[in-house]
Formats: structure tokens, sequence, C-alpha cells
């Protein structure tokens, strides 16, 4: 299993222990672009993708696609407030 987590760029407070222990967490620069990061990650073969709820927002791919793939696990965060 690779997992990997995604997160705005902005974002400070979301995924910090998974970073501080040195695990893949990626950061978007440009939100808009989540679906293209998502594919990539797919690409890399990564079956685990925790995404924030601010980036999953952005995301038309997360049920149009990949609700229904059994190989492929998309996790939203909740948020912490």
């Amino acid at each position: 299993m690779k997992i990997s987590w995604m997160k705005y760029e902005k974002d400070d407070i979301s995924f910090k222990v998974p970073e501080k222990l040195g695990f893949d967490v990626f950061k978007i620069e440009n939100p808009e672009l989540t679906d293209n990061k998502i594919k990539e990650l797919i690409n890399k073969r990564y079956d685990t993708i925790i995404l924030t709820n601010e980036i999953a927002g952005f995301s038309e791919d997360i049920v149009k696609k990949y609700s229904r793939d059994r190989n492929i696990n998309i996790i939203i965060a909740r948020d912490k407030e």
C-alpha cells in the first residue's frame, strides 16, 4: 500500500504529523489542478490518497471516476474546526 496526503500550499495546519514523520505530503499551489495531481499520484502507484476538504472541493473526478474504483482509495479528511 502506498499512501499520500494532499493539501493546499498555504495550509500550515493539516497533515503536520505525517509531514514531520517523512511521509509523502504533497502541497498544491493551485487547487484547480487537484485532479491533475491525483492522476499523477495514481500513475506513480499511490493507491490511497488523503485530501483536505478544501482541496477535495476542487476535484470533479473524485466522485465521477474514483468512487467506484476498488484499486484507488480517496479519503477526504475532516476540517479541524
